[in-house]
């Protein structure tokens, strides 16, 4: 399985319901390094896996619209605790949705899967992978 990973970050402000979030139940900023990796078996007819270029694009559209944003706020996440794990599945399927609108090119159209990972530190984060159709 080939792979190629784009890199960005996002910074936003959220806080989480539930006595195991402890301090973190009030609302606390959160800067996350994210990584989206997308793969498939064979390489396209340019050898790519996807354009490097339409990926960071599609990336960094997709953090601009979580990033300095109060995910409270956000009804698309009402009754949610936006975790770390959360929020990687969240920017994965954001990116899925773009891949099947053609904004990462036809090559792109053989994609199999994206993997997303948030570092919330040095020391710690969380993935998401899913396959695409």
């Amino acid at each position: 399985m080939f792979g190629i990973t784009v890199r960005d970050h996002m910074m936003v402000a959220h806080s989480f319901r539930g006595e195991v979030f402890g301090p973190a139940q009030r609302l606390h900023g959160a800067t996350f390094v994210v990584d989206a990796t997308f793969r498939r078996a064979e390489l396209d007819a340019d050898d790519l896996v996807v354009d490097i270029g339409l990926a960071t694009t599609a990336l960094q559209a997709v953090l601009g619209e979580l990033t300095y944003r109060n995910l409270d706020d956000d009804p698309a996440f009402a009754g949610r605790n936006t975790s770390t794990e959360f929020l990687a599945k969240v920017v994965a399927d954001r990116l899925a949705e773009r891949v099947a609108a053609g904004e990462l090119g036809e090559g792109a159209r053989g994609l199999e899967g994206i993997a997303v990972t948030l570092h919330e530190s040095h020391v710690a984060w969380a993935s998401y992978e899913r396959p695409l159709p």
